[in-house]
């Protein structure tokens, strides 16, 4: 009986939320604002979030992709539009890291933005060219130990993810990467699969795909355990880096002045999206999970 009052009270609540969200909100066409070329793992992310927000909140959902300058020309772009709930912000550390990186910023991290939630957190993936030498993880990492500063690391732009783990891994082996910039992941990777560079550090939602092709050689995950989805890539202290642990998110955003309501049902929208069985397990499946399972 209480869970019947339960799940009762809970769909009032978002019936509520959501014909709040209508009467402030006339438009009727929602943009998601990706800082990161299509194909990455961030797109990847708002598009199935995306879908499933739609039809939470009965209206067009679309994914539009704003890139350069690491990810603050995106950041600028919702930060400066009308706060009524209609364009929303997707990123990840890379909107928390821009303040340090960046002189010129026309917005202020700390107060242009309202969250609206969690999306996913998850580990990233070190992966390098099919012709590394070697047969195995340890192989790889003995070549990177090797190599040292000779090698290329990609990235999708200053202060993101794929550049910070870089970084780190410099860090844990005593040298200073040698970078090759991208405008995201997505062209990254292509380049990666072709032979251009050695290796990046990327989310498992676009890096994970082209290991199991074959495209690409899995060398470590950097987290504590290995990846339920991949379990023959071990985890970085495996193979002799201890020191490489780095988990990341994604979360959206959108304007400060939004209206509470409005805010309060996209956040509703987003939980619904991301409690949704099939979102979860497609999420799972690309090495990464849902605030709701952990």
């Amino acid at each position: 009986m209480w869970t019947r009052r339960f799940a009762c009270a809970s769909a009032l609540a978002l019936s509520t939320l959501f014909s709040a969200y209508a009467h402030a909100q006339p438009p009727s066409r929602i943009t998601i604002v990706v800082p990161y070329a299509a194909g990455g793992g961030t797109d990847a992310v708002a598009r199935l979030i995306g879908e499933k927000m739609s039809s939470a909140l009965g209206r067009t959902v679309i994914v539009e992709n704003v890139v350069g300058a690491g990810g603050t020309i995106a950041n600028d772009r919702v930060a400066r539009s009308t706060p009524d709930g209609t364009t929303i912000l997707i990123n990840h550390t890379a909107l928390l890291s821009a303040p340090s990186l960046f002189s010129n910023l026309r917005y202020d991290t700390r107060t242009a933005f309202e969250p609206i939630g969690l999306v996913n957190i998850a580990p990233l993936l070190l992966v390098g060219r099919k012709t590394i030498p070697g047969s195995g993880p340890k192989d790889f990492v003995a070549w990177m130990k090797e190599q040292g500063a000779k090698m290329t690391f990609a990235h999708g732009g200053v202060g993101t993810n794929t550049q910070l783990c870089a970084v780190l891994i410099g860090n844990v082996l005593g040298f200073k990467p040698v970078f090759a910039a991208y405008r995201g992941s997505a062209p990254a990777l292509t380049d990666l699969v072709a032979g251009q560079i050695d290796l990046i550090c990327d989310q498992a939602t676009s890096a994970l795909p082209q290991v199991q092709a074959g495209l690409l050689h899995g060398i470590a995950v950097t987290s504590t355990a290995r990846l339920e989805q991949a379990p023959d890539i071990p985890t970085a202290a495996e193979v002799g880096l201890p020191g490489l642990v780095y988990t990341f998110w994604h979360g959206l955003y959108v304007p400060k002045g939004t209206p509470k309501e409005t805010v309060a049902a996209l956040n509703a929208a987003l939980r619904a999206a991301v409690s949704d069985p099939g979102v979860r397990a497609k999420l799972k499946g690309l090495g990464t999970a849902s605030p709701t399972t952990g």
